[in-house]
């Protein structure tokens, strides 16, 4: 994998580039749409590829690893041949479902034992057995095994699973560097920063992340409570440290002004399920803010969904037919959303990486920032 930087921004630190795989070239920034068992939800890959253009979608290793399992994804030749899809594939290390299953897991130096949220069995993930998952499962960019810390957490806490996460890490790059790919291409590792809202702890974690020398490093732990303007001190803090010729990932973020403010502070990647989560709940993003789809106040309105977007839906139906289908309980309605929500953030990113280009992001992205966040 490669990156190149391209352009940067005068008056921020935003920058637009190009991140090599071999299954296809990603401009960034980028949103990576989110496919946490193998299937975008309520989007046909076909959509993917051919309406929406996403570079690179997510798969999740917890999930996929219970269900449909990693040795008939092994079989299968690997989750690209599984599921129909050419193009790069990131996964994430199960850590963050881990994290959200705290009531039935148990976590030690070792790893962590777990119970499924399916049938309740017993399983174990450690740092070596997630890279070998992850193998198996064949993505382009897969992630160390980390502890995502809950907001508010003590500070004790937080440096104990920073600390775990630093170990941990380590033993990731040995499994990692003593294996081989297994379906005739490479995989890159990326580290993940942890240190809840800490500074010194964020600190101390961004320098032995950069010490590893990866091809690109990942920040989490935020966005799971915290105020987004916390959010953007621990980001823009890490982004000072770790080196500018790697990619940088921020983890499960986030509404299109969270997206637009990480850009600013140096982010290149993004994923979130806000667009097809909210999207199958009536609720569009678009260009002049949000509006949710089941209110009346949409019943008799015939314009199209978004005036600026590039989706075909957007031209092909109105907010009266989508909020009919929602009020119908047709599951045309939410995958139409799906549908537009993705477009929307990949439009968004592709126009942050314009205007990067051109010289006024930072002018652009306050006005775009009032704009998208706004409730219409």
């Amino acid at each position: 994998m490669e990156f190149s930087l391209q352009k940067k921004d005068n008056n921020s630190n935003a920058r637009a580039g190009t991140l090599s795989t071999d299954h296809g070239i990603i401009e960034t920034p980028i949103f990576m749409p989110v496919g946490t068992a193998g299937s975008v939800k309520g989007v046909h890959f076909k959509e993917l590829k051919e309406d929406i253009n996403a570079e690179i979608i997510l798969g999740n290793t917890y999930h996929l690893y219970l269900r449909p399992g990693v040795d008939l994804l092994h079989h299968a030749g690997g989750l690209h041949r599984f599921i129909g899809w050419d193009r790069p594939i990131l996964t994430d290390s199960g850590g963050y479902q881990v994290y959200s299953l705290s009531d039935i897991r148990k976590m030690k130096e070792s790893g962590v034992t777990f119970q499924s949220h399916i049938d309740g069995s017993k399983h174990k993930f450690t740092p070596e057995g997630v890279i070998d998952i992850q193998r198996k499962i064949g993505a382009d960019i897969v992630m160390a095994f980390d502890e995502c810390t809950p907001y508010p957490c003590d500070y004790d806490y937080a440096r104990n699973s920073m600390d775990i996460t630093h170990r941990w890490l380590l033993r990731c790059i040995d499994r990692f560097s003593q294996t081989e790919p297994l379906y005739g291409y490479s995989q890159s590792l990326f580290p993940i920063v942890q240190g809840s809202t800490y500074r010194d702890l964020r600190q101390r974690s961004a320098e032995f992340i950069a010490l590893q020398k990866a091809d690109g490093n990942a920040i989490g732990g935020l966005s799971v409570g915290e105020p987004h303007e916390i959010m953007y001190e621990m980001t823009e803090l890490v982004c000072g440290i770790l080196p500018e010729e790697k990619p940088r990932y921020l983890m499960g973020v986030g509404t299109p002004a969270n997206i637009l403010e990480s850009i600013a502070l140096g982010i290149d990647m993004f994923d979130c399920v806000m667009p097809t989560r909210n999207g199958r709940n009536g609720m569009l993003f678009t260009s002049n803010g949000i509006l949710n789809l089941k209110n009346k106040k949409w019943e008799n309105d015939f314009s199209p969904l978004d005036t600026d977007g590039n989706s075909f839906v957007d031209n092909q139906y109105s907010k009266a037919y989508l909020r009919h289908l929602f009020a119908s309980k047709e599951m045309l309605g939410s995958i139409i959303a799906s549908i537009h929500n993705l477009n929307f953030y990949l439009w968004l990113v592709r126009e942050a990486r314009r205007h990067i280009f051109e010289g006024d992001f930072t002018e652009w992205k306050k006005v775009m920032v009032e704009r998208v966040s706004r409730r219409m």
